[in-house]
């Protein structure tokens, strides 16, 4: 398969692979916009030239949108290989294309957020361990920082401090979100019309900057919700899943 790489000059004309409906369709705006003001911080979207779910993005880690202390290293947003694209050595392809990109640029190694179990929006803790990637922080209640050190290294990247820190956070929901998931911009305003209906204490909070990103109370950014200050979901809600946890609340 061959691989494609966003820039500024084809962003327009190529599909984002986890949204693939026209430039016009709210979902993939959103996307394309965050990418865009990503591209010159040096992050790379690289995708298998098909239509489908089959694409890494990674960032220097000192840009990420994470709340992780890794400099010197590359942070991998997503990798994502679905559908009729799985079982083909795609996976392989675009982590190492990812690992001989982040070498050529002198990085220390890779960072990855997973889980101690395969979830989904998560990277698959045994594929990464497979790969090399070794755990060496975790979060509550299930967050695990995976890392592939190029060198041996004397420190080791690490969650920051907010990412344990849930006590100012007010009662009831707390959605945090950004736009780095396209499906965020669909499903965040339902969510939020539902609590309303429900009269649900609903709050979200819009990260729109890398410094509010690496201030998170959760590691995924992208999509945590928040409830008494314990998080209840890091997986993008659908109507169905939130009606479920609503009425598990009572509401």
């Amino acid at each position: 398969m061959e691989l494609a790489k966003l820039t500024h000059e084809n962003i327009e004309k190529e599909h984002i692979c986890c949204a693939i409906s026209n430039n016009k369709d709210l979902q993939v705006m959103s996307k394309k916009n965050w990418l865009r003001e990503r591209l010159d911080e040096g992050l790379v979207f690289l995708k298998g030239n098909v239509r489908g779910k089959c694409f890494i993005e990674y960032i220097p880690a000192e840009y990420a949108w994470a709340p992780v202390e890794a400099e010197g290293y590359m942070y991998i947003d997503c990798l994502w290989v679905s559908g009729q694209f799985k079982g083909h050595g795609y996976s392989n392809l675009l982590l190492d294309a990812c690992i001989e990109d982040s070498k050529a640029k002198g990085k220390k190694g890779l960072v990855i957020l997973s889980s101690k179990k395969k979830m989904g929006f998560l990277a698959d803790p045994k594929y990464m361990g497979y790969k090399g990637f070794q755990t060496v922080d975790t979060a509550e209640p299930y967050f695990e920082l995976m890392v592939l050190p190029f060198e041996e290294e004397d420190s080791l990247p690490c969650f920051r401090d907010s990412v344990r820190r849930h006590e100012d956070m007010p009662e009831g929901f707390v959605l945090y979100y950004t736009n780095q998931c396209p499906f965020t911009a669909k499903y965040v305003p339902i969510l939020e019309n539902m609590a309303k209906t429900r009269s649900a204490a609903f709050q979200t909070v819009h990260i729109q900057t890398r410094e509010d990103a690496q201030a998170s109370p959760s590691p995924f950014t992208t999509f945590s919700l928040f409830y008494d200050g314990q998080l209840v979901t890091h997986e993008i809600l659908s109507e169905k899943k939130f009606d479920k946890i609503l009425a598990s609340k009572g509401l």
